[in-house]
């Protein structure tokens, strides 16, 4: 299992090069619109959430401005990532908690972003490992039925799948890893219908005669 582990990550390398900043599918400027656009992507793809952010953060690109937003402007751009009446009272209680906090900067570890309304796990992992260039891995729906597909956990529970593959990969790979197998999950191994016949990884997957 080593050894498959390893040609997984040097295939994955191949078909989706870059590092985690480059990789990631979201437009924004520094780590308070990542945050930001990243609490917006819940159950909404990256492109749904680009077109919104473009109109939110050229009229509030930090903190400071999206804390004293109003609501309701704020519930109205981002009507169509949907569920837009929680997630911008998120996004404006996150904003008013960083500036109390924080003189307005987002915090760099998982400890203290957990914290923040509107900030799992997962999006602290985005924002730690995407915004920071730190070691870790963001567990998302692709990444829990890929690692389960290819072998690489048993687990369903996305701490425990992100520990068991930090247990394993380079920590200066980690986070590249994780959203090579979000691209993979989307343009290849879908939830539904994935397409093992033409799969690079195919003859590695222990998955590929069972879909």
């Amino acid at each position: 299992m080593k050894e498959i582990k390893k040609e997984l990550v040097q295939r994955l390398s191949t078909l989706y090069p870059g590092d985690a900043a480059s990789l990631c599918e979201l437009r924004f400027e520094g780590p308070f619109q990542l945050a930001v656009a990243t609490i917006l992507s819940a159950q909404c793809t990256d492109k749904v959430v680009n077109s919104v952010t473009k109109s939110l953060f050229g009229l509030f690109p930090d903190a400071k401005s999206l804390a004293g937003a109003d609501l309701h402007r704020v519930e109205e751009l981002i009507r169509p990532t949907g569920f837009y009446r929680n997630k911008a009272q998120n996004i404006i209680s996150f904003s008013r908690e960083l500036v109390e906090r924080y003189g307005g900067d987002v915090p760099d570890t998982i400890d203290r972003l957990v914290e923040l309304s509107g900030v799992g796990r997962k999006t602290a992992n985005v924002i730690v490992t995407v915004g920071y260039s730190k070691p870790g891995i963001a567990v998302d729906t692709h990444v829990i039925r890929l690692s389960r597909r290819l072998g690489l956990t048993e687990f369903a529970d996305p701490e425990k799948i992100e520990m068991e593959l930090l247990g394993w990969l380079d920590p200066e790979e980690a986070a590249a890893f994780g959203l090579r197998l979000i691209l993979h999950g989307r343009r290849v191994c879908s939830a539904k219908k994935p397409k093992c016949q033409v799969c690079p990884l195919g003859d590695i997957c222990p998955s590929f005669s069972d879909l």
